[in-house]
């Protein structure tokens, strides 16, 4: 599979919204950006790292990425791999064995920053889902299927509100196609 290493660039909260933040990964040359959703609790801890606090030696992700360091030869990396409804999905894997374990992306960039693993995403999601990066951007673009469903039906609500009719089509566009992807699989189901 083909893969492209990311960076973990920074991260910020949402205007409106106390309690998410937005993850801004890039890949190596800085020219392509990723943009993750995430709880309030993460946005601090991420944080902490980016303005590297003193503290942040004596907590746990940073204490056991050095315990695994010196006491194993385990060479672990992370793969996002998929988006489903909203959300994106990625594996923690060994790379010698290929043993592969489930982690929330939001703690997957945590471990790569705190322990320093690699973190990486099929390519082609990240052809899919990168916009172009440029430090000098004040905002950070979300793809409409990286957003939560009830992300998007608030988002809906605030665009019928403010009368912004071509976003309010996208935004139930991509709500109904999310509604049709659950029932053709519910339908499947025996």
């Amino acid at each position: 599979m083909s893969k492209v290493r990311l960076v973990f660039n920074g991260i910020s909260e949402i205007v409106g919204s106390d309690d998410i933040g937005v993850i801004v990964l890039v890949d190596e040359s800085y020219s392509r950006q990723l943009s993750i959703i995430c709880d309030k609790p993460m946005t601090i801890m991420l944080e902490l790292r980016k303005r590297q606090v003193p503290v942040t030696q004596v907590m746990l992700p940073e204490v056991l990425g050095r315990i695994l360091n010196i006491q194993t030869e385990v060479h672990l990396e992370v793969l996002i791999n998929e988006i489903v409804d909203g959300q994106y999905k990625a594996v923690l894997y060994n790379a010698d064995t290929l043993d592969t374990e489930m982690i929330r992306v939001s703690d997957a960039v945590l471990l790569s920053v705190s322990c320093h693993v690699p973190l990486y995403i099929s390519t082609e999601l990240f052809k899919r889902q990168s916009v172009p990066f440029s430090d000098k951007d004040k905002g950070v673009a979300l793809p409409l299927n990286s957003i939560s469903f009830d992300m998007l039906k608030a988002a809906l609500e605030k665009a019928i509100g403010e009368e912004n009719y071509e976003l309010a089509s996208h935004l139930r566009d991509e709500m109904r196609k999310r509604e049709n992807a659950r029932n053709n699989t519910k339908s499947k189901e025996p």
